[in-house]
């Protein structure tokens, strides 16, 4: 028997979960804000793809910025849990832990590019939409706490300098693993060089985790 979605449109449709409809909207919607940004991005065309209709996104997001505020809060949490559960920094030694999270980081970056697009795009909003997502702070203590906890460890065993904040470490992880993502056009029109390319992926992924260890490291 089929069934009508509650507040959705005049016609019938087949039983869904809601949870999965609003996970594949998400989806469909996370490709389209990253590609199109939050004001080009359309609503229909997001609902098209979806087997959907505008006034159901509606119903379940409230309004265009609604969605794409969940798309963030989405985009975010994923990393978040990503880094958190692939770095695994508890279990090695902090020099090493520190290296992981660079080339984990790094990965994330390279693989998840609708993540860097929907992040450039966002601070082209100036972090409007993200300050929304009062969550989103909370979602990131425990990443900030794994990394406190390296930089402990690390100072106590003599390996790590004492001065270095677990923002330091962000800074510098996150900006690097981005820039070849975001310059890539940039860099090859004026110097002819190919950050994209799988050869220079691999030799960036191993410069991020030197960095890390030698900025943040005792150089002994």
């Amino acid at each position: 028997m089929a069934v009508t979605e509650p507040g959705g449109p005049n016609r019938v449709q087949g039983r869904r979960n809601p949870e999965q409809v609003k996970a594949d909207i998400l989806a469909v919607a996370t490709a389209e804000f990253a590609e199109r940004g939050l004001e080009a991005a359309s609503v229909n065309e997001i609902a098209s793809k979806t087997a959907t209709t505008k006034r159901m996104i509606y119903y379940y997001f409230t309004s265009k910025e609604g969605l794409y505020t969940a798309v963030l809060e989405r985009s975010y949490r994923q990393m978040a849990e990503t880094l958190l559960r692939e770095a695994d920094p508890a279990d090695l030694d902090p020099v090493d832990a520190l290296r992981r999270l660079a080339e984990k980081t790094f990965d994330h970056h390279d693989t998840h590019r609708e993540y860097v697009r929907l992040v450039v795009g966002e601070n082209m909003l100036r972090g409007a939409y993200i300050r929304r997502a009062g969550e989103l702070r909370e979602l990131w203590a425990p990443m900030l706490d794994a990394i406190a906890d390296i930089l402990r460890r690390g100072r106590e065993q003599g390996s790590i300098r004492d001065d270095v904040d677990p923002i330091d470490v962000q800074v510098l992880i996150n900006s690097f693993s981005l820039f070849h993502i975001t310059n890539q056009y940039t860099f090859d029109a004026l110097y002819g060089y190919a950050l994209d390319g799988a050869e220079t992926r691999a030799h960036l992924r191993r410069m991020i985790g030197d960095a890390a260890v030698r900025t943040f490291g005792v150089v002994g």
